[in-house]
């Protein structure tokens, strides 16, 4: 019994101070910065069709 313990009281404490599921954390924080950069570059870019769309249609009418 006093083996049994001692068994799940290690399991426990790998499982508090274990590293196995940081990395995947990390890569979704990454990816979603990665998201958020091509959003805010995407809103530029169509900023900047829309204008030159505009500037033609002017100067063809």
């Amino acid at each position: 019994m006093h083996d049994q313990f001692l068994k799940l009281q290690l399991k426990f404490w790998e499982f508090i101070t274990g590293e196995d599921g940081q990395d995947l954390i990390e890569y979704g924080l990454i990816v979603t910065a990665i998201a958020l950069a091509a959003i805010g570059g995407i809103e530029q870019f169509a900023s900047a069709v829309a204008t030159m769309f505009s500037k033609i249609g002017a100067s063809i009418s």
